[in-house]
């Protein structure tokens, strides 16, 4: 597998035998950092982190990742000109003369696309509204973990399917051939076009995208229940009345879970409102009477939930795609 030069914007532009090389990779060098072997194939190179919007697991991810290879990172925040007194372009041609590569978390696809186009270095997509990669690894990698396989597997993903999560769920399982059920109001159902540039990949791999609003058909038989906090980052405080009140009834809940397979896993891809011990969770509890959102407390700390799993294996999948984009030496 030769990714080097490579871009990694969205899995549309990997094919499913790339996605596995990428898992694979991942599984080694995760096997390796257990056992204390060095893996800085990259030593001497410097990569740029950029962060539009603020995380926890995405930078430290990168960070360790970056690391462990040998690499030096500088992390731009609220500290730099992004978007300020300098565009995007113009940003991207100074970084691509300082840098080895860069990683954009933010807002719009077009801006990750255009440091990609402008800055002559590998680009990598931390996440953007529309995509969300690098997750993506690290949940078929903790899914592949449990089940030892993914062709087949059916994965139901319970709230708003319409942007970063969704998207990036129809993507990956049409490639590598999972059954994947999006479970919400009609409202929130993923782009048509979306599905349907999808239906090509899972004519290819067996895989299947169902769109369903009754709860209890979703849950049926699934290997995987998924859901996601109902208000995305950089959203307006006003829309959470709103997402409450149409998201309410497909929380993941222990009734929810029984009705998956007994051997069925929880998925989040984090952070989650599933008790009331954060700012915002507290706040939307005192204004709207819960005492969980998304996801019950009861679930996201039962035997089931893999959230932790999905959080550590974001470091070994990223630190994946930083070796083989900037070229892998193993």
């Amino acid at each position: 597998m030769d990714l080097k030069g490579r871009n990694f914007l969205t899995l549309k532009d990997f094919s499913p035998a790339e996605i596995t090389g990428l898992l694979d990779l991942a599984a080694d060098l995760k096997e390796k950092k257990k056992k204390g072997i060095p893996v800085d194939i990259h030593r001497g190179k410097n990569i740029a982190l950029i962060f539009e919007k603020t995380s926890t697991r995405t930078r430290c991810a990168f960070e360790v990742a970056a690391h462990d290879l040998g690499i030096c990172t500088t992390y731009l925040a609220e500290g730099s000109q992004i978007g300020k007194k300098e565009s995007i372009a113009d940003t991207a041609r100074v970084l691509g003369r300082m840098f080895d590569g860069i990683e954009y978390r933010g807002f719009e696809q077009t801006l990750v696309e255009d440091l990609a186009k402008y800055s002559g270095v590998v680009v990598w997509n931390g996440l953007t509204n529309e995509y969300h990669p690098t997750q993506m690894l690290a949940d078929m990698l903790t899914i592949r973990e449990h089940f030892g396989k993914l062709q087949g597997l059916k994965l139901v993903y319970f709230g708003d399917a319409r942007y970063n999560i969704g998207n990036s769920l129809c993507i990956t399982c049409s490639k590598l051939g999972l059954n994947l059920t999006l479970c919400a109001p009609e409202k929130y159902f993923p782009n048509k076009a979306l599905v349907e540039e999808c239906a090509k990949w899972n004519k290819e791999s067996g895989g299947s995208i169902t769109l369903e609003s009754d709860v209890d058909k979703a849950a049926k038989d699934a290997d995987i229940i998924y859901t996601d906090v109902w208000v995305s980052m950089g959203e307006p405080d006003e829309i959470w009345a709103e997402r409450i009140s149409d998201l309410k009834p497909y929380q993941v809940n222990a009734e929810v879970m029984k009705k998956a397979k007994p051997t069925a896993i929880f998925m989040h891809d984090l952070p989650s409102f599933h008790d009331l011990n954060t700012k915002i969770g507290k706040e939307i509890g005192e204004k709207f009477g819960l005492t969980a959102m998304e996801v019950t407390d009861e679930v996201f700390e039962s035997k089931q939930s893999v959230v932790f799993d999905e959080a550590e294996n974001r470091m070994h999948t990223i630190k994946a795609v930083i070796a083989a984009t900037l070229g892998n030496n193993f």
